[in-house]
């Protein structure tokens, strides 16, 4: 049975993750605690296997918890951790840190049940599964099929704990970068890959996707509306909720194509 923790300052939230946790057989419940401060200390005198971690709690952050944990331990085993949040803007951070998932509120019982799922196949292929070192990053990119070089991208396989899963392109809400890694989000979860986003700017379908600016490429199926800002700038507004702004450039093509 693989040892859990859950740190939820949520009280509704942190007794349905008691609810969730118990009713696996594979899992065994340690406790539940509602701060960082807190979960940091249960982590260092409980040595859980699996943390299920809010990242916005009193005292200390979900992400913070977890930094301070790498520090004290470097190079040591850490347990896996799968962060829940209402939020998507710490994604990027969660899986520099090595989070094996990320699950955004409010989220089903199917997609807690398929995070647990994640967390067990990886305890089992761990030692084996990435040759290069790197076995607990969340989907570093496997490969990329397309029936040519030169034609637009039509289906990435990406690596997702132990599994290749196939995301077909056109389903992809928007790409983002920051200085090591490009999240892909499609249909609710987020994709972490170790390549840069111009890699995915070369062979997207420009009729499809638009780099809005250096760090950021939308799908404009999902786009809800332009918005000029203060500074004439446009804001690309996603259905989603995400926003991001188009850069000086960009924002005068769009107005120039604009009907």
């Amino acid at each position: 049975m693989l040892k859990t923790l859950i740190a939820e300052d949520e009280l509704l939230a942190r007794e349905g993750l008691v609810d969730w946790v118990q009713a696996h057989p594979e899992l065994e419940l340690l406790g539940a605690v509602g701060d960082g401060p807190a979960a940091l200390q249960a982590i260092r005198s409980q040595q859980p296997e699996l943390v299920l971690m809010d990242i916005q709690m009193p005292g200390l952050t979900g992400l913070q918890v977890l930094r301070t944990l790498s520090q004290e331990r470097p190079g040591a085993a850490l347990p896996a951790v799968i962060f829940t949040t209402a939020y998507d803007e710490h994604a990027l951070t969660a899986f520099e840190l090595h989070a094996v998932d990320y699950l955004l509120k409010p989220f089903s019982r199917e997609r807690f049940d398929e995070a647990i799922s994640h967390v067990l196949q990886t305890q089992t292929v761990r030692p084996s599964e990435d040759e290069s070192g790197g076995g607990r990053e969340l989907a570093a990119l496997e490969a990329v099929h397309t029936a040519s070089p030169e034609a637009p991208l039509q289906r990435l396989l990406v690596r997702d704990m132990g599994r290749i899963v196939p995301l077909q392109v056109e389903r992809i809400e928007h790409l983002r970068s920051d200085t090591k890694y490009t999240a892909i989000v499609t249909q609710g979860r987020t994709y972490l890959v170790r390549l840069p986003i111009s890699h995915f700017g070369q062979r997207l379908d420009p009729q499809r996707f638009l780099k809005v600016n250096r760090s950021c490429i939308v799908n404009l199926d999902f786009v809800e509306a332009l918005v000029p800002d203060e500074s004439s700038q446009l804001v690309v507004h996603l259905r989603d909720g995400n926003r991001f702004t188009a850069s000086r450039e960009v924002s005068k093509q769009l107005r120039a194509d604009s009907l």
